[in-house]
């Protein structure tokens, strides 16, 4: 098993399969977008599976896809084929748009969880947002998610000014629809605009829905091993909320997660700068295990060494499209 010096094991890898992306958020991608390097830069099909069987081999069970958008990537039937065949619970992150095309798929693959970028409830704040149309076509996904059986996630990141006011109507979609609502907190990223005006703690969002639905009504759900997010439900209802608070209430005692980014760089963490490239002596026929246990072993006890109580500290790293989420 992978372990930090904190003790923290590590046994859930998400994987970048592309840059690339559909849409473009602008929590996500910077306005100029991202410059296009070489395809040759990036991880190959053969790669990905290649460096995923090697984490397998070291003590991680749960592999989820990420990107960019990774249904816009070219091979990714053939990862999830490739994948399928690993002792591990795969998932995917997804905005939604293609999700159409690659229900079946995914159900060969026994896949059960999706989660779903949308950030609106309202189809033109949707088309400011993502700087392109297709709310249609992600309700339609979502729909289609939840009619197959898929455990289905909505993620929302609240925006002050923007889409905060919209907050009691995510939760009420959880009376009637099985899916769980997370609530994730605005974290700076390169080219994003971010600053701490723009941040709606969790505190002030729990303050709202206990306003409208009542404080009684909410019952707290029992915390996951490894969670990071606290979950709430109201009564009788199909599904349940819940709020990724990274900027106010971090999580990391109990991280159990690694990131490997499209061009084959291990992140041991969301906001480090720390990366050690993967890809390079791959391709060279070197062993990259001890590489993998070095990055894990040196992970900062909390949010990449950041403080966010000290503004000074935050600083703008590679863009949340480039990481993967």
């Amino acid at each position: 098993m992978l372990k930090d010096n904190h003790g923290r094991e590590h046994s859930y890898l998400r994987i970048s399969l592309t840059e690339k992306c559909n849409l473009r958020c602008t929590y996500c991608m910077p306005e100029d977008g991202v410059d296009l390097r070489p395809s040759r830069e990036y991880m190959t099909v053969k790669e990905v599976l290649n460096l995923a069987r090697q984490f397998v081999e070291l003590g991680v069970n749960k592999i989820r896809l990420t990107g960019g958008e990774p249904l816009v990537f070219k091979g990714f039937s053939e990862v999830l084929i490739g994948l399928a065949e690993l002792p591990v619970e795969l998932s995917i992150t997804t905005n939604g748009i293609q999700l159409h095309k690659y229900f079946d798929e995914l159900q060969r693959a026994n896949v059960s969880k999706i989660n779903i970028s949308i950030d609106t409830l309202e189809e033109e704040k949707f088309n400011v947002l993502t700087r392109r149309k297709g709310f249609s076509k992600v309700w339609q996904s979502i729909r289609e998610a939840i009619k197959r059986g898929f455990h289905v996630k909505l993620n929302m990141v609240v925006m002050k000014g923007f889409n905060d006011n919209e907050v009691v109507d995510f939760v009420a979609l959880t009376n009637d629809l099985p899916i769980e609502v997370r609530f994730i907190e605005f974290m700076p990223f390169d080219g994003n605009q971010w600053n701490w005006d723009k941040v709606v703690p969790e505190a002030q969002l729990m303050n709202v829905i206990e306003q409208h639905f009542g404080q009684s009504s909410l019952q707290t759900l029992p915390l996951e091993k490894n969670y990071i997010a606290r979950t709430f439900s109201l009564p009788d209802a199909k599904g349940c909320f819940g709020f990724i608070s990274t900027m106010t209430h971090s999580f990391c005692g109990g991280c159990n997660r690694i990131r490997l980014t499209a061009d084959g760089h291990i992140k041991n963490c969301l906001f480090t700068d720390d990366e050690i490239d993967l890809l390079t002596p791959l391709r060279e026929g070197k062993s990259v295990v001890h590489l993998i246990e070095q990055s894990i072993k040196n992970k900062h006890p909390r949010n990449g060494g950041i403080d966010f109580e000290n503004p000074a500290s935050i600083h703008a790293h590679r863009s949340m499209i480039s990481i993967g989420g």
